[in-house]
């Protein structure tokens, strides 16, 4: 039986829960089943290898960050054949996230709308439960690790945050995603702006530089952006990419835009949409910031890759990698093959 069947017949028994129910149901499942060994049966992409940040990537399909915020189930997701896999946003201090309900299907839209809020058990634990997966131990593969600020931490401390955790993560990471785009904590956003960035872009590269000295290891930094941004706003990012060296861009995070869902069932639920809806206007930003990078610095494109066409699509917008999430709740596991399948032999515009 293939693996679309499979998720076909189990899709309404998963979407009869809630959102949030389906998830923590079904991420213990698929670490009991590679512990099992069971989902070796799964089909995996055939190679692919794609050299970015100087990390070769198995294949250019990877999993985006939020899925698994606390790490806990690195070796269940490995299972799926993902190129690469980031796992977060975590944050200094362990956080509850914003009260229940806080996750929303859209299925007419193909659509997740989340207010999750980082909600996560802190670095510390976080560390311990990348340090226990088997996926870290025996080196099988590219994992990035994705951080925030904590929600109570003042706007202007923010970097500190950023700081505390990269201190953490860094040993362990192929690369560290610097998460500055959720619109589910106050304010974070803001650390989009010319200013705000510069100075933290800034202090970053100095304790990357300082820990890659003193780990005898360069590390990678990407930046996550979010998609509700002007012309003006991408060209001062790119701007602050090229100047600080960063080493990739991860474009783009969910949106605020409703106008595409507003007239659905749990539409106009605060969070940040992602999904289908979010796919053009990720896209739109995808090929604004490599007209403006000029291929300098990579871009991960994700947002609304619902099928192998649209991964192609997104690469071909510049991406050199691409992040799939809420396809994998609409398609289920057989998208990170067919996406696979989709970009053998397509390279960035």
């Amino acid at each position: 039986m293939s693996q679309k069947l499979l998720y076909a017949m189990a899709r309404p028994l998963l979407f009869a829960l809630d959102a949030e129910s389906a998830h923590n149901l079904t991420l213990p499942a698929l670490r009991t089943a590679a512990s099992l060994g069971l989902a070796g049966a799964i089909r995996k992409p055939d190679p692919d290898p794609r050299t970015v940040m100087g990390i070769t990537f198995p294949n250019p399909v990877g999993l985006a960050a939020g899925l698994d915020k606390d790490g806990r189930y690195i070796d269940g997701l490995a299972a799926l054949g993902f190129g690469f896999i980031e796992i977060g946003t975590v944050t200094p201090r362990a956080q509850p996230g914003n009260p229940r309900p806080r996750m929303f299907r859209l299925p007419r839209k193909q659509a997740i709308i989340n207010r999750m809020g980082f909600n996560n058990g802190g670095v510390d634990a976080f560390v311990a439960n990348v340090q226990a997966s088997r996926f870290y131990q025996n080196k099988e593969g590219v994992l990035g690790l994705n951080i925030g600020k904590n929600a109570d931490t003042p706007i202007e401390r923010a970097a500190d945050d950023y700081l505390h955790c990269l201190e953490k993560v860094y040993p362990y990471a192929s690369y560290v995603t610097v998460n500055i785009s959720s619109p589910n904590t106050k304010n974070l956003r803001q650390l989009q702006d010319a200013s705000e960035l510069d100075t933290l872009l800034s202090r970053l590269k100095e304790a990357q530089a300082r820990l890659a000295d003193q780990h005898k290891r360069y590390v990678p930094l990407t930046l996550k952006i979010a998609p509700d941004i002007d012309g003006e706003q991408i060209k001062n990012i790119a701007d602050a990419l090229l100047r600080h060296k960063i080493d990739g861009v991860i474009a783009t995070n969910t949106t605020t835009d409703r106008r595409d869902v507003e007239r659905e069932h749990h539409g106009t639920e605060a969070g940040g949409l992602s999904g289908a809806p979010v796919f053009q206007q990720s896209n739109i930003v995808v090929r604004a910031l490599h007209r403006e990078l000029g291929g300098a610095v990579p871009i991960i494109g994700v947002g609304g890759i619902m099928r192998g066409e649209d991964a192609k699509e997104k690469m071909r917008a510049g991406a050199s990698l691409v992040q799939v999430y809420s396809g994998l709740i609409y398609a289920g596991p057989a998208l990170v093959r067919d996406c696979a399948k989709a970009l053998k032999g397509v390279q960035p515009k």
